[in-house]
C-alpha cells in the first residue's frame, strides 16, 4: 500500500488526492488530505429580524434624536409606561443588527428600558433567552460584543434577574465556550466582559429556599468552570469599547 498523508505540499503528477478512510485511500499514489475546516469561528448572517420589520412599519415609539455629546434615541413615550412584555424582546432580537441605523435603535433601546425598567424585566427574563442565543449563535464579534455589554447590563438592571438567569445558562455558555479557545497570539478578539464583576458574581442572587439553592449552586459551577479560564485574558480590542 502506498498511501501517503500530506497536508500541505503540492501533489506530485499522477498522484490521486482523497479523503481517509475510503477506497480510494488505499489505491497506489493516493495522498489522503486532512479534513476540511469545522468553521466553528464563522460568521453566520442573520435571518431578517423581527425588529427590522417592526421598524420599518414604524411600530416603535422612538426616532433619531442627535445633540453634541452624538446620537440618542427620543421616546415619544415614556419609557416606564411601555409594554415590557411586548417591546424588550423585539429590541432584543435586534442583537443581531450590525448595520445603522437598525443595530444603534436596537442596542440603544434596550439599554434605556433596562435601565427604567425597574420590577418590569424580571418577568420578561424568559422572553429573551432565544434572542441573545440567536445573537450569540451569530459568531459575529460585533454582535457577541455587544450582547456581552447587553448581559453586563441586565445582570444588574433589577433584583433577582441574576438568579433568573442562571437555569439559561446551558443555552448561553456553549458559544462563548467556543470562542475561549479562539484566544490566541494571532487573535485580536478577547471576551474580557466575561470576567467583569458584574456577571462573575450572579451568585449575590443566590435564593433562600435550600433545594433552589443547591440547584443554583450547579449552575454557577457550570458556569464557574466556563467563566474562570477566560479571567487571563483580559485583553480588549479599540472597537470592542466604542461599541
Amino acid at each position: 500500500m502506498c498511501t501517503k498523508m500530506r497536508t500541505f505540499q503540492p501533489l506530485a503528477k499522477g498522484e490521486l488526492k482523497t479523503e481517509g478512510f475510503t477506497v480510494k485511500s488505499t489505491m497506489k499514489n493516493s495522498v489522503v488530505v486532512g479534513p476540511p475546516a469545522a468553521g466553528a469561528f464563522r460568521e453566520r448572517p442573520a435571518k431578517p429580524t423581527a425588529f427590522r420589520k417592526f421598524y420599518e412599519r414604524g411600530d416603535f415609539p422612538i426616532a433619531l434624536e442627535h445633540d453634541s455629546k452624538g446620537n440618542r434615541i427620543a421616546w415619544k413615550v415614556e419609557i416606564e409606561k411601555l409594554d415590557y412584555h411586548h417591546y424588550l424582546p423585539l429590541f432584543f432580537d435586534g442583537l443581531c443588527e450590525t448595520v445603522h441605523p437598525y443595530e444603534f435603535f436596537a442596542r440603544q433601546g434596550i439599554h434605556d428600558m433596562l435601565e427604567h425598567g425597574g420590577s418590569k424585566i424580571l418577568p420578561v427574563i424568559p422572553q429573551l433567552i432565544i434572542p441573545i442565543k440567536n445573537a450569540l449563535n451569530t459568531r459575529s464579534r460585533q454582535v457577541i460584543c455587544t450582547t456581552l455589554k447587553v448581559l453586563q447590563h441586565l445582570v444588574v438592571s433589577a433584583d433577582m434577574v441574576g438568579e433568573a438567569l442562571v437555569p439559561y445558562y446551558r443555552q448561553i455558555l456553549p458559544i462563548l465556550n467556543i470562542f475561549k479557545n479562539m484566544n490566541n497570539a494571532e487573535s485580536s478578539f478577547r471576551l474580557e466582559l466575561l470576567a467583569t464583576p458584574e456577571l462573575c458574581r450572579i451568585e449575590a442572587w443566590t435564593p433562600h429556599d435550600s433545594k433552589q439553592k443547591h440547584i443554583f449552586a450547579v449552575h454557577a459551577q457550570m458556569a464557574n468552570e466556563a467563566l474562570l479560564p477566560l479571567q487571563n485574558i483580559l485583553h480588549i480590542p479599540h472597537f470592542f469599547k466604542s461599541l
